[in-house]
């Protein structure tokens, strides 16, 4: 019993650094979304894709070979050692030949003044990869506390270094510019603030966890190392997949655009108000953190299977509430973002369906990985990866960034659905359609209404929200009414449970 209440509680501390730490992160979108044009920040969003796809590269699997070969070898240095040996040899290579080319690689992506960016970015990649194994080491040695400061300590530092570069310094230029402070300030390196911003936070983590690598044990085992990169490999494969369904679009926007004059200013406009499904994502994450473990806890319990669906019916109702309330008060959900970035708010919508549709392929996952054939998990990666690039070739050109959003939307419902088919071959579990399709429709129906309802509502300050939120308690009380009617809806994955001998 103590060891499950370690876990637990270490499971918490990573679930809450995680989500609190992207949240931390979501509050620069306001920041940036005032200070640069959207042009300028379809540049940070740009650079960022890429990063996301190179940092799997980077990193290569290593994490999960390490936790798997440590536990089969027992030999937990000898294994870090051979994965962190590798990690720094690539990571020097592939950095070397990014700094080696930047200018030739900046001139490539339309950046010819600023190959510095390459440079910075390659410097992040490699101190971000090296961190990679050592905070997997604290994961397994269950230091849980230490895990979580230091990863928020790299975001604190991060968003210091940006009011710092971004704001701070622009005022002390402007009222004081014979000031010392202006040494490190040059007004022309613009949104290259805000990488360098990441790099030095990302250098002084690195630092931090410097100590971990005198765990480095030579020579190297050249059959451990081999064994390693093969069971990585297909890891990566399923990680280059992921991201694709991820940041593809926001890669590869300026290319497909028609108009390339506001191609820069469109990636811009679609990456703040992708920001704005923020409270779906947190929520999806949340729940992916609690509901993994609850899962494989429950598995071999006579009434799992029913249990598994409740916990379906529970998440599409929240995920419905939290569509409807981002839509019903959109003009206050907006302020996230500054006024430059209004004319995209139309794909918000799509972006939030998309993301509850993402919601719903993980908590459909549980079949493969209860199961035991997490190769599925890769082909249907690899699948819905497919499915993006087609259909972002398709729609970008002939609707611009809006074409992006539905891509991902079509991306995330063809995943959901093919894994509900395929699951209910292999692991057929009772999940009620008409229920999810209820909660779903309903709440889309009730945004419709209010759309209608607006343009005979009255002009009178604060009549509009009220309708709405009238409309909005309405629907909670009759879903809410629907789901607890009907008496298989006994979740003990929310409530206390009482142990019987």
């Amino acid at each position: 019993m103590s060891q499950i209440k370690k876990l637990a509680g270490q499971t918490a501390v990573y679930g809450l650094s995680s989500i609190v730490g992207r949240l931390l992160n979501y509050l620069l979108v306001p920041f940036y979304t005032r200070i640069f044009l959207p042009a300028e920040y379809g540049v940070v969003s740009e650079y960022y894709a890429y990063v996301t796809f190179l940092m799997i590269l980077y990193t290569f699997g290593m994490e999960t070979a390490f936790f798997h070969f440590s536990t089969k070898t027992g030999d937990r240095d000898k294994v870090f050692g051979n994965g962190l040996i590798t990690l720094i040899i690539t990571s020097s290579i592939i950095s070397g030949i990014l700094i080696l080319f930047s200018h030739a690689i900046a001139n490539r992506l339309g950046y010819p003044n600023h190959p510095e960016y390459i440079v910075w970015f390659a410097l992040i990649l490699a101190f971000d990869g090296l961190t990679a194994l050592p905070f997997a080491r604290l994961r397994q040695l269950g230091k849980a506390k230490l895990f979580a400061g230091l990863k928020m300590l790299n975001i604190i530092l991060n968003i210091g270094f940006n009011v710092f570069f971004l704001s701070i310094l622009p005022e002390i230029a402007k009222h004081h510019p014979d000031s010392w402070m202006l040494f490190c300030y040059n007004p022309t390196v613009g949104v290259g603030y805000v990488f360098l911003a990441n790099l030095i936070s990302s250098s002084i983590t690195l630092l931090l966890l410097l100590p971990d690598f005198k765990n480095i044990k030579f020579p190297l085992d050249k059959e451990l190392l081999k064994a390693m990169i093969i069971y990585s490999f297909p890891i990566l494969i399923a990680g280059f997949a992921g991201m694709i369904n991820e940041t593809l679009d926001r890669a590869i926007l300026k290319y497909l655009v028609t108009d390339k004059v506001t191609a820069m200013q469109q990636l811009g406009i679609y990456s703040a108000c992708y920001k704005l499904s923020i409270l779906m994502t947190l929520f999806v994450q949340t729940f992916r953190y609690a509901a993994e473990p609850f899962f494989f806890a429950q598995q071999h319990k006579e009434n799992a299977k029913q249990l598994y669906a409740n916990v379906m019916n529970y998440f599409v109702l929240i995920c419905s509430i939290i569509f409807l309330g981002v839509m019903l008060y959109i003009d206050v959900v907006k302020i996230f973002i500054g006024h430059k970035y209004y004319s995209g708010l139309h794909v918000v919508p799509i972006l939030l369906i998309a993301n509850l549709c993402l919601g719903i392929y993980l908590n459909l996952s549980l079949w493969y990985k209860l199961t035991g054939q997490t190769r599925y998990g890769a082909w249907l990666s690899v699948y819905g990866a497919i499915i993006t690039i087609l259909f972002n070739l398709w729609l970008i050109p002939k609707m611009g960034y809006t074409g992006a959003a539905w891509a991902t939307l079509i991306c995330y419902a063809s995943m959901m659905i093919f894994s509900y088919l395929l699951g209910q071959k292999i692991f057929p579990v009772p999940y009620e359609l008409k229920k999810i399709a209820l909660f779903v429709g309903a709440a889309i129906f009730v945004w419709g209404l209010s759309i209608l309802l607006r343009k005979f509502t009255p002009d009178i300050p604060n009549y509009y929200y009220s309708l709405n939120t009238l409309l909005f308690l309405i629907y909670i009380g009759v879903m809410w009414k629907i789901m607890k009617g009907d008496k298989n809806f006994s979740l003990p994955f929310f409530k206390k449970q009482k142990e019987h001998s």
